[in-house]
């Protein structure tokens, strides 16, 4: 090796090592598993520390609908399927199953991460734990819960505003910077001191900001609120309840730690179609009241807050909301890979559909969504 090319190996050598201690006294490891696995992905139980919620001892399986499989679905829908790597699409009618489809090797009991529609079942969680007396109102500061929003001008924000994606706190929503705080989030072991570091640097209440940041801290209120984790609170006011066939999974950022409450619960199609269930049935289940039809009403009216772009965001509490859509009011929750339950009261209609892609977003909504419910309000009656 010459001195040109052995100077060239040692500056870069040197170069990874001062990268490597500046990671590390940033307190930026997480890096190292954010670049081996790139993205984030439905499989990534399999990377992540996970707590279990267990499925009861007595299930409720779905009953099948008379024309079970039997529907015959438009070719561009089916085209759409595989051009976004559908892994399952499920469609319940009436409290049966009209319609169940799986690719790539995935089935009925098959784990797929939530990603975003994790936290439509985290205001779910809220409203149980309004409901049981845990929370007195969702007009109760945050501080009540978390001791470190009792600083500043933290102290302003309700648990209503974290509701609403409204909290005016400095998270960034970034997906593809690997310094971003949701990088971090998703990847690093510690989210409690994540939110710690969080700054109020706008108003809450003012403007409609999608942040998972709000979300994350709304399950920290639950768990401080029940004492219970996550997890745990989840198995007693859903799982067992609705009689869900399987046991589900949440990450945790470390084996003793929280759950990661933005994204990543896991779950099959089935399962995951009975919390849009739940929402039609205005938050009963077989004549158990789990969420007061009250907040699950309001939970559904769009927040009427103004986006960025001044629009008023199509948004609820933690739910994604098409109201009047060809004269039907939708509602739905949403992950970033395309992950939907898709709720049409008009037509006792919930859609799942379960994927490693998404398309392209129309005034805001993914194309395939609207693709979907058009589908269904064609061939289903």
């Amino acid at each position: 090796m010459n001195r040109k090319a052995k100077r060239f190996t040692f500056g870069g050598v040197l170069l990874l090592g001062l990268l490597a201690a500046w990671l590390h006294i940033a307190d930026k490891n997480y890096i190292y598993k954010a670049l081996r696995y790139n993205f984030a992905d439905i499989d990534d139980n399999l990377i992540f520390d996970q707590r279990k919620i267990d499925a009861p001892a007595k299930t409720q399986p779905w009953p099948h609908a008379a024309n079970y499989n039997k529907i015959t679905w438009p070719d561009s829908l089916q085209q759409l399927h595989q051009q976004l790597q559908s892994v399952a699409f499920v469609v319940v009618k009436n409290d049966s199953i009209v319609h169940e489809q799986y690719w790539d090797g995935y089935s009925d009991e098959s784990l797929s991460n939530s990603f975003s529609v994790a936290k439509s079942i985290v205001s779910i969680l809220v409203g149980a734990a309004l409901r049981d007396g845990h929370i007195k109102t969702i007009d109760q500061p945050v501080a009540d819960f978390l001791p470190s929003f009792k600083e500043g001008a933290k102290q302003k924000i309700t648990i209503k505003h974290l509701l609403m994606m409204s909290s005016g706190l400095n998270w960034d929503e970034s997906y593809s910077n690997p310094l971003s705080v949701t990088t971090e989030a998703y990847y690093g072991t510690n989210l409690k001191k994540v939110i710690r570091r969080l700054e109020a640097v706008e108003e809450p209440g003012q403007v409609f900001s999608y942040k998972s940041g709000d979300t994350q801290i709304l399950g920290m209120v639950v768990e401080a609120a029940t004492r219970k984790s996550l997890s745990l609170y989840a198995e007693e006011k859903l799982w067992r309840p609705m009689g869900a066939e399987h046991d589900a999974e949440w990450s945790v950022d470390n084996p003793t730690g929280i759950e990661k409450a933005y994204c990543c619960f896991f779950s099959n199609a089935r399962d995951f179609a009975r919390i849009g269930k739940l929402y039609l049935n205005n938050g009963i289940w077989n004549g158990d009241t789990i969420v007061d039809p009250t907040y699950v009403h309001e939970s559904l009216i769009p927040n009427g807050l103004p986006t960025a772009s001044g629009k008023p965001a199509d948004y609820g509490y933690q739910w994604w909301l098409l109201p009047n859509y060809k004269g039907q009011n939708i509602f739905y929750a949403r992950g970033i890979l395309g992950q939907y339950i898709i709720a049409i009261p008009e037509k006792n209609v919930v859609i799942v559909r379960l994927g490693k892609q998404r398309g392209e977003r129309i005034n805001g909504h993914p194309s395939e969504v609207l693709a979907m419910i058009d589908a269904v309000n064609k061939v289903v009656k």
